[in-house]
């Protein structure tokens, strides 16, 4: 469908750039807290309440092992809720994700324990868990590279930031309900009823983030910049046979800042639960503090890269997190100032190079495939840094020391400047052709 110029900017006039920051900000603040509520509950409830007959490490590990089963389904989700867009439109297909990530999450909320029906309660658990993932795929709704697309040219950088602050806004809502459940009552009624309620909240967050986005994606004005954008669904055969290499530069390009993501939130909370006297729920309150600071980190990565560039401040980040991941080990070790200080810097470098990790070489797509590939990029880099990152990092660093933190955090890093590197020698020669 053809817009002319003047039908685009008054349907834009309409569709605010607020409006879509707020969207942005909304959608992904509900869904990170629903992920967060999940990853807390990973450490300091599911292994006595799941898995009671294993060691603290083996309940931890066995925890962890469901963990990344969101992660695996969020590309399958993705595949499946696109074409229901394409048969049903977005609208169905956002409600649709929406009630299911809901209803996987909250239904975590009603499982029975471990103690009460045995064996059947861990896979329940696994099976919302990829609820979840299934559910986060699908709820992929445009705004984002909307933003992207009608930036300012200087301002790409700030506006491609505006919906990463979702993920520490949803964390810190996430840990203070859990810190103030845990501190207002017993260990046995926490862990009998008092770490299901953070899951009911999910319902009204996600009730409201639903209300908004429906509420947008509705009108005559978003769906004509929708379409001048042709922001719509392609086939992901095609996608998949003509865009690889695109494919797996956007999903590696950012590594660094996602195998980051969870070596700052979630190992070292279970770290220490297992093996620091410290209280985790008091480590969680400094994770909180953490988070502001990744905030703060954010909103400075998309002035960096207004003036340096998106993909320079990714290698620049990249650089500093290889610096990080050789004092990781020593910090971890060194007592609850030591720890304190790695959350903080930890915290910080996260929003410095997070700010900027959503859809860095998005451009690299073809039209036709920017809007379904945006998704999977997304879908992949989670999948491939973080996913399986407290399983791996914890398993490993539980035999062979935190060294193996330091292992992980610079496999990421050296992905993400050699993809980037790699990126830019494929633009010369496409230019140099």
């Amino acid at each position: 469908m053809n817009v002319s110029t003047q039908s685009l900017k008054n349907s834009y006039s309409e569709v605010s750039p607020g409006q879509l920051a707020f969207g942005v900000i909304l959608s992904r603040a509900s869904e990170h807290f629903d992920f967060f509520v999940y990853a807390i509950a990973a450490v300091l409830v599911f292994p006595s309440i799941f898995f009671p007959f294993a060691s603290p490490l083996d309940g931890m590990l066995y925890s962890f092992a469901i963990f990344p089963l969101a992660f695996l389904a969020r590309p399958i989700g993705t595949i499946g809720f696109m074409a229901l867009q394409k048969n049903w439109g977005r609208v169905a297909k956002l409600t649709t994700a929406l009630l299911l990530l809901g209803a996987s999450t909250a239904g975590m909320a009603f499982l029975p324990s471990y103690k009460e029906i045995g064996s059947l309660a861990i896979f329940l658990l696994a099976l919302l868990r990829i609820g979840q993932g299934l559910a986060i795929g699908g709820s992929w709704d445009g705004l984002p590279s909307l933003l992207a697309l009608n930036a300012p040219e200087n301002k790409r950088g700030t506006y491609a930031m505006l919906g990463q602050l979702g993920a520490p806004i949803g964390f810190i809502i996430a840990a203070s309900l859990f810190c103030y459940l845990s501190s207002d009552m017993s260990t046995d009624e926490f862990l009998d009823w008092g770490w299901r309620f953070p899951f009911f909240i999910a319902i009204l967050f996600n009730t409201g983030a639903l209300y908004f986005r429906l509420r947008l994606l509705s009108t005559p004005e978003f769906s004509r910049l929708i379409e001048a954008k042709d922001l719509q669904p392609c086939n992901v055969l095609e996608l998949a046979s003509t865009q690889k290499h695109n494919l797996m530069i956007g999903a590696l390009a950012a590594l660094a800042s996602y195998a980051l993501f969870h070596l700052v939130t979630v190992f070292p909370l279970s770290w220490i639960s297992i093996y620091s006297p410290r209280s985790a729920i008091n480590f969680l309150g400094i994770e909180m503090v953490g988070a502001l600071f990744a905030a703060v980190g954010i909103a400075c990565s998309g002035l960096i890269a207004d003036k340096y560039g998106r993909r320079n401040t990714l290698a620049a980040m990249a650089l500093l997190i290889v610096a990080f991941s050789g004092f990781a080990p020593i910090l971890l070790n060194g007592g609850d100032s030591g720890q304190n200080l790695f959350t903080i810097i930890g915290f910080t470098l996260l929003g410095l190079s997070y700010g900027q990790a959503s859809g860095a070489v998005a451009s690299n797509f073809p039209t036709k495939f920017r809007y379904t590939g945006a998704a999977l990029t997304s879908d992949l880099s989670w999948l491939f840094g973080a996913g399986f990152a407290p399983l791996i990092v914890l398993g490993l660093s539980a035999h062979f020391g935190l060294s193996i933190v330091s292992i992980y955090l610079l496999s990421g890093a050296v992905s993400t400047l050699a993809v980037l590197g790699i990126n830019r020698k494929l633009e010369i020669s496409e230019l140099q052709n």
